[in-house]
């Protein structure tokens, strides 16, 4: 049985996605700066910015999955956020090159791009955004996931471990599409995430198919969003409001999404089964 430590296993998709590596018979272990009482597995108590603790507490892993992070840039002050969402990043990956484990999976945030979070308005340079597009953060969340993507790279350039950094949109759960209509209904509340999310049963399923992919040692960042957008205004109207500007480069029409995840359909044999027009 392969062992896969989750780190941030006690938050929202940390938990589901542990409950999912369960089900496929996955030894899994926790690991968090807190404990949660609703987790069916082993939890470790680490600070993610103490290298020792992380590198202890990683010993015997097949594989990693690193979720611990501030989820958004709120709640904290900045340099808070910088220095603990870079720092866990780099001593999870540099443990794992200690201990010799060659596979992890990072959670990213399509926020690298920079729109989301921007201070003031700011435009894609093209739709859909792929993982080409370039990154313009102007706070330090989005930043902080565009140095952990290419920490990542440098570890895979170096020492051979396999990292898949997915940039997840808005992570959704079933019982939160109701509470969401009045954002659907008015596309300004949306805007700055391009109306983009991703069902967590989807994210899920991303995660675990991150960690079971043979990309023999090399690093990619995958966008991991849904096949539609949350709004129920066309694409074309919502291009036409809000991105007048912007070069549609794939002709979008009816509720095609402005973040293209072919990339992530490619590598990891993935894709999304679930829609809030469906499951709302």
């Amino acid at each position: 049985m392969k062992t896969i430590v989750v780190t941030g296993g006690s938050g929202k998709l940390g938990s589901a996605v542990i409950q999912g590596l369960i089900d496929k018979k996955y030894r899994v272990l926790s690991l968090d700066n807190r404990h949660s009482p609703t987790l069916p597995c082993t939890q470790i108590l680490v600070d993610m910015n103490d290298l020792g603790q992380v590198t202890s507490a990683l010993e015997g892993a097949d594989a990693i999955l690193h979720l611990a992070a501030i989820p958004a840039p709120l709640g904290y002050p900045q340099s808070y956020i910088f220095a603990n969402n870079v720092l866990g990043g780099y001593h999870v990956l540099q443990a794992a090159s200690l201990l010799g484990i060659r596979k992890m999976v990072l959670g990213s945030s399509t926020s690298c791009y920079g729109i989301a979070w921007a201070p003031g308005p700011l435009s894609p340079r093209y739709l859909p955004i792929d993982e080409s597009h370039p990154h313009l953060a102007e706070e330090v969340y989005g930043l902080s996931k565009t140095i952990n993507e290419k920490t990542a790279e440098m570890f895979a350039r170096r020492d051979g471990i396999q990292t898949i950094s997915l940039r997840f949109s808005m992570i959704m759960t079933p019982d939160s599409y109701e509470g969401a209509g009045e954002s659907i209904r008015k596309p300004e509340r949306l805007q700055k995430i391009l109306w983009s999310y991703i069902d967590i049963r989807d994210a899920v399923e991303a995660c675990i198919a991150a960690l079971e992919t043979d990309a023999k040692g090399r690093a990619f960042a995958l966008n991991i969003t849904g096949d539609d957008t949350l709004s129920d205004r066309s694409t074309e109207e919502l291009l036409r409001e809000f991105y007048p500007e912007v070069p549609d480069l794939a002709g979008l029409r009816g509720s095609d999404p402005l973040f293209s995840n072919a990339k992530a359909k490619e590598v990891l044999g993935w894709k999304p089964k679930h829609s809030w027009r469906t499951q709302r």
